[in-house]
């Protein structure tokens, strides 16, 4: 939600972070793909990884934000967050950031920012429309495991499922069978597949691959066990970068920039 709320110029001034200098993180542990604007809002950072309700007395907030779900989610501190400052529980697993943005500005009264920024986006998605071509459909977009053993497919509730359905791609169906496992703390924005059940998962044309980078295309070509799913014998795959994993505007408008080098109608000629 962070990554939202300095999307629409809210007030923040302070938010939990992940573990500092990863592949998704700068030397405090904000994301990297608002890390900057965050350092120039002079935001705290208020603890890594381990939730700390001091450290949020200490912030001295007039409202906080708290995930519903997800290992971000500091709902086990519910009961001593809300006597320190209005708490509000949002559940982002199944909205876009467009939705996220829409319920936070009502909190704060900021609906215009957020319009005017939802404007500006979808002018991005537009464009996208106009200048690509896009890879053989239904797609199937996972995060795939390091090990190769499977992975956690988005479904179209996830935000990732719904930018990619407003940017023109189809969605792949998810087979009943593998679709059992709905875990992750109620979350229903994946479908966890593994063992005899991942090759069943990926059941797209074409695979697009979150939170990575292009390395991890081959790896999953070369895994033998996905040797027969469609998009390896498509030979359509693709790395959609490593800060996919949670989608807010910024990171959202890097995913349509990068989709947008990897289709376009000029490189296909």
């Amino acid at each position: 939600m962070t990554g939202t709320l300095l999307a629409i110029d809210a007030p923040i001034i302070g938010s939990s972070a992940t573990i500092p200098n990863t592949n998704i993180s700068d030397d405090v542990g904000f994301f990297t793909q608002w890390s900057a604007l965050a350092k120039e809002k002079n935001m705290q950072m208020l603890y890594q990884t381990e939730h700390n309700a001091e450290a949020v007395i200490k912030a001295n907030p007039d409202i906080i934000f708290i995930s519903a779900t997800g290992g971000d989610s500091a709902l086990k501190l519910y009961d001593q967050l809300k006597d320190i400052a209005p708490t509000v529980i949002i559940n982002y697993g199944d909205k876009s950031w467009i939705e996220l943005a829409h319920v936070i500005g009502q909190f704060l009264d900021l609906e215009e920012s957020v319009t005017a920024l939802t404007n500006k986006f979808n002018k991005q998605i537009e464009q996208f429309k106009k200048v690509t071509t896009l890879p053989p459909q239904p797609t199937t977009a996972l995060v795939y495991y390091q090990d190769g053993t499977g992975g956690n497919v988005w479904t179209s509730e996830s935000a990732q499922g719904q930018l990619l359905t407003q940017l023109g791609f189809t969605l792949s169906p998810i087979p009943d069978h593998v679709r059992g496992d709905l875990s992750m703390g109620k979350r229903n924005d994946i479908v966890i597949a593994s063992g005899e059940n991942f090759p069943d998962a990926l059941t797209g044309n074409t695979l697009l691959l979150f939170a990575t980078e292009s390395h991890q295309v081959n790896n999953v070509k070369q895994n033998s066990y996905l040797k027969d799913i469609p998009a390896i014998q498509n030979d359509s795959i693709y790395a959609v970068g490593n800060d996919t994993f949670r989608l807010d505007y910024f990171s959202s408008s890097n995913l349509i920039t990068r989709l947008t080098k990897l289709f376009s109608k000029e490189q296909k000629q």
